[in-house]
């Protein structure tokens, strides 16, 4: 059974999977469904409305899967409640200070320090993962080349429009070829057919970065992949690491005890003995195949691209063995969570390398890519902009669109207060900075993939050596009835406005338009300021069709929609946002993704089913 934190103040750690979903029924954070559920869209559906309901839903575990022996376990991870306790704490935070502990431990200095030290590294050591020799719980059913069948396995088929099923909760093990070094990652695989997926691995990450070794040595590369494994691995999987650290190391220092290991029976890996299903087998380097489109976390399909193969040669998994996947699309879903955990854990790191930092906060509407908002002990002048240029150059965050820097004193959780700063600091000339550089591949509003603008904002305080702010006269309430009758007037493709801040230097236009091949942006922008709103005015351009009054959707489409080379104009001390979707009248030459929306049959039948469940 799962070990429940003592009088002794030991950890929670699991064991496997079902000692964590033991652990959530507990919690009461588990629903089991006892009813027939399809894995086409349905679980999907169902676990979409459990992660948009309060508080993140419930953990799902639907025990009747149509077409499969194996139950599946969803949104195990879906709320600060489940990610707390999946990591065995109740702080996140600790667990970062924990590893700041390690990093800026000192020199020992003279023999008690030295003894001291010697109990703390001994300590560590219990963070590397243990190989295991006897027959471990992961293989008690074995299937052989022929013999296997992914189709045995309830893999789920997320959004209509995706290229196929898809494993969205793989660990994948492999090997680099020069060093010997392991690697763990999440990267997602879509079933082709009974023995085959594709391997979706970014171009910046380890695995493909391994890929690339065998590639150019023209060796096939083993992998191994592990479906269910216990809260910690699965984390460390998902987890930004530095290049050549362990990830197993992350999961021992979580769960504060080992990973146990186990060799694969057909590739030279090392697999979680615990695990609930293993497959094995090889990819090789001159093989590609067309995967996806993908219902993807952006919110969006990810375009279909060609991907390496992986050839699946051994399955072996566990007695009534558990299934485990996850739902990904537009924010909030369970994956916001283990973000959320690797903002929290992973600020150390981060002040290792910029000590200046005091806080950072990643909004779930920025897709973990689009937005980061820094807070800074400012101590010299134009100090956020060596922030912005060290973020840029460092690690995932590089991949960064948009970095807004503040001074520490700014309460980083008050959300509203953070929009009202923006609106009453910003000085247009002063404090943006629109540069370029790499880009997520999922940022889809870039003219090219990988590629595209980059904007930093500094609202810190003004200090000694730095220019002053000019100072804007406030819009006095901003009448917005009377702008938008006018604007009507002027010009019907705008179809909705609403005005936030109208008391500010900075009122903020949000306005819906419907553009036509002769009123794209530039046209639509002059038609505004023609209209001459107050200096200082902000106008973000959506779509006719967006809802206006919901304040994350709108975020969430200006932070996709918006590359800041090109989407945004600023003239005579007004600033516009084109937010909308690109085509090539906008001088767009790239495929605009689609939207995530589930069919209205499959909907229909989700929300009947959940509701009679208690799912929402």
């Amino acid at each position: 059974m799962f070990k429940r934190k003592g009088a002794s103040g030991a950890p929670v750690r699991y064991r496997d999977i079902r000692e964590f979903i033991a652990a959530l029924e507990v919690a009461g954070e588990l629903i089991r469904i006892a009813e027939p559920c399809s894995p086409y869209l349905e679980i999907s559906a169902i676990t979409d409305l459990a992660a948009k309901s309060k508080d993140g839903g419930k953990a799902l575990l639907f025990e009747q899967v149509t077409g499969s022996a194996f139950p599946v376990l969803t949104n195990a991870f879906g709320s600060n409640k489940r990610i707390n306790l999946a990591l065995g704490t109740t702080d996140l935070p600790n667990l970062g200070r924990r590893l700041q502990a390690i990093i800026q431990s000192k020199p020992p200095r003279g023999f008690a320090e030295k003894l001291a030290f010697l109990r703390e590294a001994l300590g560590w050591s219990r963070f590397i993962p243990r190989s295991r020799k006897t027959r471990p719980p992961c293989q008690e059913v074995v299937y052989r080349g022929e013999e296997v069948d992914l189709s045995r396995l309830p893999v789920l088929h997320t959004w209509p429009a995706d290229g196929g099923p898809f494993i969205t909760l793989p660990v994948v093990f492999t090997r680099s070829l020069e060093t010997g070094a392991r690697n763990v990652g999440m990267y997602r695989l879509q079933v082709f057919d009974r023995n085959t997926t594709g391997i979706h691995w970014h171009i910046h990450k380890d695995g493909a970065h391994f890929f690339h070794e065998y590639c150019k040595a023209g060796r096939r590369m083993e992998v191994a992949v592990a479906i269910g494994c216990d809260p910690a691995v699965t984390y460390a999987a998902t987890a930004p690491l530095p290049r050549g650290i362990d990830e197993l190391l992350l999961a021992g220092f979580i769960r504060r005890a080992p990973v146990a290991m186990v060799k694969c029976l057909t590739v030279d890996l090392e697999v979680p003995a615990w695990a609930e299903i293993i497959l094995e087998g090889y990819v090789d380097p001159d093989e590609r195949r067309l995967e996806g489109p993908f219902g993807d976390h952006t919110g969006y399909y990810s375009l279909p691209d060609l991907y390496p193969v992986f050839h699946v040669r051994t399955l072996t998994h566990r007695l009534g063995a558990i299934y485990s996947a996850t739902v990904v699309g537009r924010p909030p879903m369970e994956d916001c969570y283990l973000a959320l955990a690797t903002e929290r854990i992973f600020l150390p790191l981060l002040q290792t390398v910029q000590p200046e930092i005091r806080d950072y906060w990643l909004p779930w509407e920025g897709v973990f890519h689009n937005l980061v908002v820094v807070a800074i002990e400012k101590t010299y002048p134009r100090q956020a902009w060596k922030v912005m240029q060290a973020l840029w150059g460092s690690g995932q965050m590089s991949f960064c669109k948009i970095i807004i820097v503040v001074d520490d004193s700014v309460d980083l959780s008050d959300h509203p207060g953070l929009l009202r700063h923006l609106i009453e600091v910003l000085d247009f000339d002063r404090d943006m900075n629109i540069t370029e550089g790499i880009l997520d591949v999922l940022d889809h509003a870039a003219p090219q993939a990988c590629y595209g603008g980059k904007l930093g904002i500094d609202l810190t305080r003004a200090q000694a050596g730095e220019a002053p702010r000019r100072t804007l006269p406030v819009a006095g309430g901003f009448d917005d009835v009377l702008f938008w009758s006018r604007l009507q007037d002027r010009e019907p493709a705008f179809r909705d406005c609403r005005v936030l801040g109208g008391d500010t230097i900075h009122p903020l236009v949000l306005l819906a338009v419907k553009k036509t091949p002769a009123q794209r942006f530039p046209e639509l922008a002059r038609s505004f300021l023609s209209l001459t709103p107050p200096p200082g005015t902000i106008g973000v351009f959506f779509d006719a069709q967006e809802d206006m009054a919901d304040d994350s959707r709108l975020l969430w489409r200006l932070l996709n929609n918006c590359d800041p080379r090109r989407d945004m104009l600023l003239e005579a001390d007004r600033l516009l946002i084109d937010a909308t979707r690109k085509t090539p009248e906008d001088g767009y030459f790239r495929q605009w993704p689609e939207d995530l929306v589930m069919t209205a049959e499959v909907m229909k039948i989700a929300l009947e089913k959940a509701k009679r469940w208690g799912v929402v």
